[in-house]
């Protein structure tokens, strides 16, 4: 069995020095973003030409924002549907998890039309888009961002892949 800080060590050593730059400029913001075990997505960004950590960073934000920002006290308290359920008997919990799966269902559609690049309805139309990386300042990077829907669900900050909104 090896040891993953020497294999780690080997690879960077193994790398120009730029490269070397960015992998090590990669490992300390994971770090800084509490991955523990980053080495895969900083091999991709420095391997692939991936952007890993963009991507990292956008779904995290999505799932604590729009998706778990439900489970923050006084959220259903701003949605007049919720405070009449409420008063009616219903279980805050599960509202809290209704909302949390209707907001993770809005959020991977939302991705998912975002990785289409294009309106599939709309044959014949020459407009479409495509979520783009940025830099220092907000300058593009010319580095897509897509399959964002895909990772989606690995990305739940509680380790369990989403499951806790289904139950």
């Amino acid at each position: 069995m090896s040891d993953p800080q020497s294999a780690w060590q080997e690879w960077l050593n193994s790398l120009d020095v730029p490269r070397k730059a960015a992998a090590e400029s990669l490992r300390a913001q994971f770090s800084t973003l509490g991955v523990t075990d980053p080495v895969d997505l900083i091999k991709s960004e420095v391997m692939e030409d991936l952007p890993q950590l963009a991507r990292f960073v956008l779904l995290r934000s999505l799932w604590h924002g729009a998706i778990n920002g439900w489970t923050e006290p006084g959220s259903l308290d701003q949605l007049p549907a919720a405070q009449r359920l409420l008063a009616a008997g219903a279980d805050r919990e599960d509202l809290v998890r209704l909302v949390r799966a209707v907001a993770y269902e809005a959020v991977f559609a939302t991705l998912d039309e975002l990785d289409a690049g294009g309106d599939v309805h709309a044959p014949g139309v020459e407009a479409g888009w495509v979520v783009m990386e940025s830099g220092e300042g907000g300058s593009q990077t010319g580095r897509a961002l897509s399959g964002l829907h895909e990772d989606l669900l690995t990305m739940d900050p509680s380790g369990r892949d989403g499951t806790d909104l289904w139950q």
